[in-house]
């Protein structure tokens, strides 16, 4: 009852601010797509076949490659060989007698529905015989050379089954397979001398048409693919160092292909092509993925294409139908449409920072392309990440170009991902006007992440990082230096040798919010490949290995291998849009106190986020930051407190918010990251303050727990790290139960509500895997408890200080 009744008065007040409470005007959400996807999972799986597969256009037209192309989007919509859906279908498909399938379609697919199975040796002969056709049907010479045709036996060749022959092979050989390097020659070679002018692909040369939307993004996700498999020029120099300052690679073609995208993008057809629409899309997410581009042009091919498909997904049954031969078959359209939200979903690990001074004729390119010497750099890294355990299946990233943002105020897009990554030669510092200084402190502010490796071994890079870090933090609050031996990037993944990494950070609040490596890891990024190219020294291979150890434990240190969705974008804080709607109703101050009091700064903004989302309560009031002995404290409902260091109050301040917690105040206080430190120091400052009332544990069974203040807190998880197996390594362990919440009681109620475990960089999302508190969700539904409760207390009179 107590609970309706606060949050409808405070309900009322908010109504009364002319309607300040609207629904979101983006309904584009990762809940509304994921529901998309559940309907046309659904709808696929209601028209399997008893024998367990899938039709085509008719009974058993292309019966394999529709089955195997069913699986296929099934399994990346979230379905796994124990659904009794896949179950059955791959056991038709290992019915399917050789020689059959013969058709490139149906070979390539059948090879990507076993491989994205993963059921281990029983499938590794097919798997390995399908791809020797597709091998053996290759164009070897001619006109045709590096192309494909439906079957190996005719004679032609099309740009459509070239891309599908690749899929299949690329899945093939990630699965294990080996495949001939010359067939990734002859396909990159194929593409190369079949590119229009214009800058986009035909179907073939015999067809008479144009560069078609299908066939461009084929083209861009096949020259991706092929590029990964090769790897060209001497490695090493003759001491057997790894060779990293070659000139940058020319990507001409790949940049004429992406400006006819950008020129001829739509969603909502095949651009020039007409039919084809749902197959597009499919290639298009393929080209936008593996490319790491949000956008072609202005285009976000992501969330246009995700709420045109929403739009047209069949409100009977949740099927979409394309246009043309294939996808006119709801079965078919629906795969397709399946594969491009839910592969596109795919969460965003890392931005890939472009910047430095323009070419003149064409903005677009950066001179001398420094920021991306290695462009296969990013890319292998969440390649490689995404194949490890314990980490999500399907991880991506993106070109973020810096100097666009920063003309555009996009530091919404600057937020997608977790991690900022940049290497150059040029002294950054220079790079950046004090524009993009300012929007990379907003950036860390928002809670963002930088990683930085140097390229070439740079003098002016390594010096300019200095420069860059005194830029950023004027007031010499924190200032660039080497991570101490027991930082936990050291073990967030693997357990590595501190005096043989040598790494660089930037402090800022609760967490390390800049890592630096001097060493170029990008060079050595970019070598890695699946298949290691013969000839390839021991030594590059261990120094490679080792690169990728470093890289996992920074984004395992920065996302404790929780990507945030892409699609669910952090809700950034800004000051102008403080809005005083409770005024006297809710009023929160922070603390100060000789230590790090302000360790987590948007924690409180963070609360009223959780406040407004949970309970319709909005609170404009800007988060006041005093010290203990300022009387001001008397017009606030909640104090504040935080840190991770030892701190002390003044005699005189401990007297001051002892007397505002006598006149109904209530302090709410947490260790930051659970801080040894902080604990011991608030625990004496408690006896300082209170001698005659113990600081204890709140029973679970207070109502401050309850849904009749807030959120039931019956049970809530709370993370902790633990050496893995005795080697040193972090691995996050989550318990289950109460919240162990402790207080000093006056008169009946609980005035200091103290958490020995992290709440305040959880609301902040900032938790590195070493960070022993609550879940960010769980953080944030305690502390809005805490509100809620101090709410229902007496409220302090402004002039109770001067009656005193």
């Amino acid at each position: 009852m107590r609970k309706r009744i606060l949050v409808s008065f405070l309900a009322l007040l908010v109504v009364g601010q002319n309607g300040l409470v609207n629904a979101a005007d983006d309904p584009l959400t990762a809940q509304n797509v994921l529901q998309s996807i559940k309907r046309g999972r659904e709808y696929i799986i209601s028209k399997q076949q008893p024998d367990g597969s899938w039709s085509g256009v008719g009974p058993s037209t292309f019966q394999v490659g529709v089955t195997s192309l069913c699986l296929l989007s099934l399994m990346n919509a979230g379905m796994t060989p124990d659904d009794p859906a896949i179950s059955r279908g791959l056991k038709w498909l290992r019915t399917v007698k050789e020689p059959a399938p013969n058709f490139t379609y149906e070979i390539s697919l059948m090879i990507m529905a076993l491989t994205t199975a993963k059921e281990g040796a029983r499938d590794n002969l097919r798997i390995f015989n399908l791809a020797q056709k597709l091998e053996n049907g290759q164009r070897k010479t001619g006109e045709n050379s590096g192309g494909w045709g439906y079957t190996g036996g005719m004679s032609g060749s099309d740009r459509s089954n070239v891309q599908y022959a690749i899929l299949g092979l690329r899945d093939a050989a990630y699965y294990g397979i080996p495949v001939d390097r010359k067939v990734w020659v002859r396909t990159r070679e194929h593409w190369l001398n079949s590119q229009n002018a214009d800058g986009g692909w035909s179907y073939n040369e015999q067809s008479g048409r144009g560069s078609t939307g299908s066939m461009t993004v084929a083209g861009l996700a096949s020259l991706a693919i092929t590029s990964s498999f090769l790897q060209e020029g001497k490695e090493e120099d003759a001491q057997g160092n790894p060779i990293c300052c070659r000139p940058p690679e020319s990507d001409e073609p790949m940049e004429r292909a992406v400006r006819w995208m950008a020129r001829n993008f739509s969603v909502h057809s095949n651009p020039k092509g007409g039919q084809h629409w749902l197959y597009y899309l499919y290639g298009l997410e393929r080209a936008g993925r593996l490319n790491g581009r949000r956008f072609f042009g202005t285009h976000d091919w992501y969330r246009e294409g995700a709420r045109v498909l929403l739009n047209k997904q069949s409100k009977r049954d949740g099927s979409w139908i394309g246009a043309g031969s294939g996808e006119s078959n709801p079965i078919v359209g629906t795969s397709f449409a399946l594969l491009f939200l839910s592969k596109g979903l795919a969460p965003v690990l890392i931005n890939k920072m472009k910047l430095g001074p323009r070419d003149p004729d064409d903005r677009e390119q950066v001179l001398g392309k420094l920021w991306n010497r290695h462009p296969k750099d990013i890319h292998n890294l969440v390649e490689h990440i995404s194949k490890l355990p314990k980490w999500p299946k399907l991880l991506t990233w993106q070109v973020f170009d810096f100097d666009k943002a920063v003309a555009h105020n996009g530091l919404q897009e600057m937020m997608q991902a977790p991690i900022l990554f940049v290497t150059s030669e040029n002294d950054l510092s220079e790079l950046m006007s004090d524009k993009h200084i300012e929007m990379l402190r907003d950036y860390f502010t928002q809670g963002g992440f930088l990683f930085v490796s140097r390229g070439c071994k740079s003098k002016s890079f390594d010096e300019g990082m200095y420069q860059l870090v005194e830029r950023l933090f004027p007031d010499g609050t924190t200032s660039l230096m080497p991570l101490a031996e027991t930082h936990p990037v050291y073990r967030s993944e693997y357990l590595l040798k501190p005096q043989n990494v040598k790494l660089f950070g930037v402090d800022v609040g609760c967490r390390t919010a800049i890592i630096y490596s001097p060493e170029d890891l990008g060079c050595l990024w970019d070598k890695r490949m699946v298949i290691e190219p013969p000839g390839r020294s021991q030594d590059l291979k261990t120094a490679i290995a080792r690169s990728l150890r470093i890289g996992v434990n920074v984004v395992a240190y920065v996302t404790g291998r929780e990507p945030p969705n892409k699609l669910d974008e952090q809700k950034l804080l800004d000051e102008s849009e403080d809005r005083d709607t409770l005024r006297g109703i809710l009023k929160i101050a922070k603390l100060r106190h000789t230590g790090d009091w302000d360790a987590a700064p948007n924690a409180v903004k963070k609360l009223l986020q959780a406040l407004e989302k949970s309970f319709g309560i909005i609170s404009g009031n800007k988060p006041n930051k005093l010290p203990a002995s300022d009387p001001a404290l008397y017009r606030f409902t909640l104090l504040y407190m935080h840190g991770q260091r030892s701190f002390e109050l003044s005699q005189e301040e401990i007297r001051n918010v002892r007397r505002y917690l006598e006149h109904g105040g209530v302090l709410f206080v947490d260790a930051c990251c659970g801080s040894p430190k902080f604990d011991v120091s608030f625990r004496k400052l408690m006896k300082q303050m209170f001698p005659d009332i113990p600081l204890e544990r709140i029973p679970v069974k207070h109502e401050l727990f309850s849904q009749e203040i807030g959120h039931n807190l019956e049970s809530v998880r709370r993370r902790a790290p633990l050496n893995d197996e005795g080697k040193g390594v972090l691995k996050p362990v989550e318990r289950n139960g109460p919240p162990f919440l402790e207080g000093i009681s006056i008169d009946g109620r609980y005035a200091v509500i103290y958490s020995k475990y992290d709440i305040s960089c959880a609301l902040e999302k900032q938790t590195s895997l070493s960070c022993i508190g609550y879940v960010p969700e769980d953080a944030a539904k305690i502390a809005s408890n805490v509100v809620l409760y101090s709410v229902l207390q007496d409220v302090v009179p402004e002039d109770s200080q001067k009656k005193k």
